[in-house]
């Protein structure tokens, strides 16, 4: 009876750590309202629809800073990311490196072993990115690369900034890009230089008129007499 009773605690204690190991989870989601645009089973929606989203705000925030425009963000991030002259830490934001953390820990996303990049093309979540980009031709090229082993940001990189401005109604083709060239870079990034990105600065003194002003030299010259 007292074997029995000691069985069942230590599958009791053994349940409840690998319950606690598994409950690493972002505890705050700052894009939900965005609801849920990536559908693949058996992965955590919610956390790979946030990492998209955080991925696109750092980029919008660090190459719009004066005017923040998410296309011409693509196109500068996919082209410095394909030429190796990136700094993630400048570009991080602390949201996403908690995003990282919590995604670094799902072993399905990753080969940290593979040379051509830390991000799996082999597991089920990738393939269903890959399966449901929009585009013909980035789908063909991507699908093939994978079927003879040859894929790698390096080879795909070029048809990925040929057609960078899909990404922003495409969000699989954005999970890709957010997934291989910016959170796979980051198991080799010194995240401890990572902080808060200050706000851009409002100048009040560059308040534009509103539409009931009138200029003074376009004044009604005969405004104030009785004619």
């Amino acid at each position: 009876m007292k074997l029995k009773f000691n069985i069942i605690a230590l599958l009791l204690v053994v349940t409840l750590f690998g319950c606690k190991k598994a409950e690493k989870e972002l505890s705050e989601f700052k894009f939900s309202e965005k609801g849920i645009v990536l559908n693949c089973n058996n992965f955590d929606l919610k956390l790979l629809n946030e990492a998209v989203f955080a991925f696109e705000d750092d980029i919008t925030k660090y190459y719009g800073k004066d005017k923040p425009n998410l296309t011409r963000a693509y196109s500068q991030f996919i082209r410095n990311a394909n030429y190796s002259r990136l700094k993630y830490e400048d570009i991080l934001s602390p949201h996403t490196v908690k995003i990282f953390e919590v995604l670094k820990e799902k072993k399905e996303l990753w080969d940290v072993t593979s040379p051509k990049s830390k991000l799996d093309y082999n597991t089920p979540i990738f393939k269903c990115i890959a399966e449901n980009i929009t585009n013909k031709d980035l789908k063909t090229t991507l699908n093939a690369l994978i079927s003879t082993n040859s894929m790698s940001p390096k080879v795909f990189g070029p048809a990925v900034l040929s057609n960078y401005s899909t990404a922003v109604r495409d969000k699989y083709l954005a999970a890709y890009i957010a997934l291989d060239l910016y959170y796979a870079k980051l198991f080799d990034t010194d995240l401890t230089k990572v902080v808060e990105k200050p706000e851009p600065k409002v100048d009040f003194n560059k308040v534009p008129p509103t539409q009931t002003q009138v200029p003074a030299a376009k004044a009604d010259p005969h405004a104030g007499h009785d004619h």
